[in-house]
């Protein structure tokens, strides 16, 4: 069996206050939980996008709200992102160069990706192949 392959299952479940001055702390616990994955760069970037739109956006922005970000990783298999929030309502991306980009780059970099959930609480998953080395 490749070492890769052989690595053991890590696995992290955060609960974070739902303000965007906590993305930083997302974005560092993750960076050490991936050290060694090929993908980390990626995972890093898509969860602090759908952890911006957990803090800026849902219902965990409100006094009190938080959001979780949870990840898995399966060295040679894939590695998976989640985050998720207190729901609120879903709207779309307002138009414009400065609004709507979170989910396009989580489409472009993600080998698959989705959102479960609704007005009483949503989260959003990515998952990433693990490239054959």
């Amino acid at each position: 069996m490749p070492a890769a392959r052989a690595s053991a299952l890590r696995t992290s479940s955060v609960v974070y206050a739902g303000s965007a001055g906590h993305i930083r702390a997302v974005r560092a616990d993750l960076r050490e939980l991936l050290d060694g994955c090929p993908m980390a760069d990626d995972m890093i970037l898509s969860a602090s996008e759908l952890a911006t739109n957990a803090a800026l956006h849902s219902y965990s922005r409100r006094p009190g709200g938080t959001f979780t970000v949870r990840s898995e990783i399966r060295p040679g298999f894939y590695a998976r992102i989640e985050v998720e929030d207190n729901g609120g309502p879903w709207t779309p991306a307002s138009p414009g160069p400065e609004r709507g980009h979170g989910l396009g780059i989580i489409s472009a970099l993600a080998d698959a990706w989705g959102v479960e959930g609704g007005h009483d609480g949503r989260t959003v998953w990515a998952r990433f192949n693990w490239p054959d080395l």
